[in-house]
């Protein structure tokens, strides 16, 4: 069972997506709270997963998102925001945020998003993913991303495509046939490559070098 907490200042947004997530038979929303109180309850609830507004009038996401990731064993972290919040995108991010999600996403999808999650993938919703990566890849490291790219092996720029796709590594090691152990190594030099990146930010770098399936390169500047 995926234990998920929701964090958010509004009852409504709590009540629905307890609603939407209620419905998987093998999620199990274990707390809903607004931002005061976030890091006691979520803690206390042994999450797995934490959906956490970004903005938040109490106590800000990326406060929580702080405290959570400081944590011993802390919980897979995706951030609830609107079109109106990129502003807070990059920092999110670089906080260590597993992945991003637009409040009004669509039911199916979200339940999908949180299986991801709590398997140690990345999640980025389409509306957001161009804000992202317009926050995140400045001049000076979209140079850097670009150069580490380049110098990736066929096999880690395959694997960098597919953490393009939000996969975790177990379904990475089903669609190459590989090894989790092997795949572990193949996701841990990608990242160690392309300085240090996390999941998302290395998704961000596959699609902006135009190696996620479907999607062309963005500016095809790397």
């Amino acid at each position: 069972m995926i234990r998920v907490a929701v964090v958010d200042d509004e009852q409504l947004v709590r009540s629905g997506l307890r609603l939407i997530l209620g419905t998987a038979p093998d999620i199990e929303v274990v707390a809903d709270c607004s931002g005061g109180d976030a890091v006691d309850r979520v803690t206390g609830s042994g999450a797995d997963v934490v959906l956490l507004d970004i903005r938040m009038p109490d106590v800000d996401g990326l406060t929580v998102l702080g405290q959570l990731r400081a944590r011993p064993r802390p919980p897979a972290v995706a951030m609830l925001t609107t079109f109106d919040a990129q502003e807070y995108l990059a920092a999110a991010l670089r906080a260590g945020a597993a992945g991003f999600l637009l409040k009004d996403t669509d039911p199916e999808q979200l339940v999908r998003a949180v299986r991801t999650l709590a398997q140690g993938g990345s999640v980025l919703d389409p509306g957001v993913t161009r804000a992202v990566i317009g926050g995140f890849l400045a001049a000076e490291a979209e140079a850097t991303a670009a150069t580490a790219v380049r110098a990736l092996t066929p096999r880690e720029r395959e694997v960098l495509a597919l953490l393009g796709e939000g996969l975790a590594n177990p379904q990475i090691a089903a669609r190459m046939g590989l090894a989790p152990s092997t795949v572990k190594d193949h996701v841990r030099a990608v990242l160690g490559k392309l300085g240090g990146l996390n999941r998302v930010q290395a998704a961000i770098v596959a699609d902006r070098a135009g190696l996620v399936a479907g999607r062309p390169a963005a500016g095809g500047t790397i």
